[in-house]
């Protein structure tokens, strides 16, 4: 498990550490949720890839152990049809198949020119050729002499080109390596180049790992050697955060748009407003998971422009607004939080969404990368940016700020079915790829910024950017745009633009169809190999990838359908 924990920490690596900033390439004017996550699959596939080619050279530079030479002249002696050992054939005979061995052998190589096309070590006749589960491995055991010396329980796929006669030889060869077989499976082989396959489970340290994966791979006997999963994690799962205080690992600002680094911004020539920005920025990203939001002060000129801003929306919102909107936004007022006067702050705001529905916020210092901003949802969790838009420019800003995000998003989010459309959109991007994160982030660009429904025949508005945006909303609900039926599938790839109002808007019958849709979509049009839900009680996302965890959510399930029906008999009775 030290292994696992090591290769997950190297994949948190390549899913935060990066930088989305002007200075690293970032074009200036992209800062839409869609182009940054297109954006960061490239950031992303570049910083895999030097990772893995700088392993690779080391791995180039240092010589085999003696113990490997010595593995691998015993490999080479296998006859080619020399009889398998009646242990072996015991062994393969009584053990059911590994869902895990079939998983891989039905697992199609990825398509050329995607960012997981990179050197494959299964295919490489060089045995420095490392694949990425050996480069986390080396990583790992790289640390520390303990490091090294660390039990690793792996699980090899060995293609035998001669047939299951090799397999008892092998198996020695793993003995000489200080390693102990837990576990043997063997089966016709799936594919040209071999006879059969074996699935070997070993306990091994990581250092005579790396060795007898390097003597097998020079070894005539096998058409090729792959390293699986651990035994119950696997270290091919991407990073994702799995509790709300890893959050914290998920603050990093996708683009820079601020007013000291472009021209075209309002505040670019006010240097008090910049450093009133980056005052509030360096607040958000002091922030921890389980401190209190800081409270900003906010001067008389930021709090005329959400005056402006507020009383407009009041003037529009009974035509236009959504009946969910207009109803928590009654609410929000009857609570004193929405005021021609004060800028909410985001520790009240947060309150009264987690009285509501659940969710909460958390300070944020601009436009976060999609799959930051998206995970965040996942927890029920918003991250709200905290300054206001420049003076001049109180009907438009370029970026999100607290008037877009407390007037727009807030609303909503203390309604139960749109809080949780947001989280199952959020929940969905939790290990999935980089196009499936563009896609995403698409359909939420469509519904949760500029989403319309139908209401008695109408159209409405429930998306923020739409109902924080006087100009935008009008041209949303007139005649001018094209208004298509939502269907996520059409949705997730259709082209947008965020320079002027949208040509297309996409329409949803109701929340609940909007639900329905983008379930059955993400049940059948996402590759990620597992299923995850939040439990509310421990703020963790659990995996659901074995039987183990499948049968405790089940009973937890079925524990509340008993509670519902003892209530359902109840009113019966008290109605009868």
């Amino acid at each position: 498990m030290m292994a696992v924990a090591a290769a997950q920490k190297n994949r948190e690596m390549f899913a935060i550490k990066k930088s989305y900033s002007i200075e690293n390439g970032y074009p200036a004017r992209r800062r839409s949720l869609v182009d940054d996550a297109r954006f960061e699959a490239l950031v992303v596939k570049q910083t895999k890839q030097s990772a893995l080619d700088e392993a690779r050279q080391r791995s180039n530079d240092c010589p085999a152990a003696e113990d490997g030479d010595v593995a691998v002249e015993v490999v080479e002696q296998i006859p080619a049809q020399e009889e398998q050992e009646p242990a072996v054939q015991e062994i393969a005979a009584e053990e059911p198949q590994s869902p895990a061995f079939e998983e891989l052998q039905s697992e199609p190589e990825p398509e050329p020119d995607t960012p997981e096309q990179l050197p494959d070590a299964r295919q490489a006749s060089d045995d420095a050729e490392l694949t990425e589960e050996e480069m986390l491995l080396a990583t790992a055991a790289a640390e520390s002499a303990e490091a090294a010396q660390a039990v690793q329980h792996a699980a090899l796929v060995l293609r035998l080109r001669d047939g299951v006669g090799a397999l008892a030889r092998i198996l020695k060869t793993i003995e000489n390596f200080k390693g102990t077989v837990t576990h043997v499976e063997t089966r016709a082989a799936k594919g040209a180049g071999a006879r059969a396959d074996a699935l070997v489970r070993v306990d091994i340290s990581r250092q005579q790992l790396l060795l007898l994966l390097r003597a097998l791979r020079q070894s005539a006997a096998l058409a090729s050697v792959a390293l699986l999963a651990d035994t119950h994690v696997s270290i091919k799962d991407p990073w994702f955060p799995r509790h709300a205080s890893e959050l914290d690992n998920c603050n990093h600002l996708m683009t820079k748009y601020e007013p000291e680094l472009d021209m075209n911004h309002p505040g670019f020539a006010d240097k008090v407003y910049r450093e009133r920005r980056k005052m509030i920025a360096d607040i958000a990203f002091a922030f921890k998971h389980g401190d209190p939001i800081p409270t900003i002060e906010y001067s008389p000129a930021e709090t005329a422009t959400w005056r402006v801003v507020f009383n407009n929306t009041v003037d529009l919102l009974p035509k236009y607004a959504c009946a969910e909107y207009r109803r928590v936004f009654g609410m929000l007022q009857e609570a004193n939080i929405f005021t021609p006067d004060r800028i909410p702050q985001l520790e009240e705001m947060s309150s009264f969404l987690n009285r509501h529905t659940g969710f909460r916020l958390r300070p944020a210092a601009g436009l976060l990368t999609a799959r930051d901003f998206l995970a965040s949802l996942a927890f029920r969790i918003f991250q709200s940016t905290q300054y206001v838009r420049h003076t001049s420019s109180p009907h438009h800003t370029p970026e999100p700020d607290c008037i877009h995000e407390m007037i727009g998003h807030m609303p909503l989010l203390a309604d139960p079915k749109f809080a949780q459309f947001s989280q199952e959109i959020g929940l969905a991007s939790l290990g999935a790829s980089d196009a499936e994160i563009e896609k995403l982030s698409t359909v939420y660009w469509f519904t949760v910024e500029f989403g319309l429904c139908k209401e008695k025949g109408n159209l409405k508005a429930y998306g923020a950017g739409l109902l924080s945006s006087t100009r935008e909303l009008l041209h949303a609900v007139s005649d001018k745009p094209e208004h298509r039926p939502f269907e996520p599938a059409l949705t997730a790839i259709q082209p947008y633009q965020d320079q002027e109002v949208q040509p297309i808007y996409y329409v949803a019958e109701s929340f609940e169809d909007a639900k329905d849709k983008f379930r059955r979509w993400v049940s059948t049009g996402m590759s990620r190999p597992f299923e995850v839900r939040f439990n509310p009680h421990t703020q963790r996302i659990e995996v659901l990838d074995s039987v183990e965890r499948l049968e405790s959510c089940v009973s937890q399930i079925n524990l509340e359908v008993l509670h519902l029906n003892n209530a359902l008999a109840k009113l019966r009775t008290s109605f009868a």
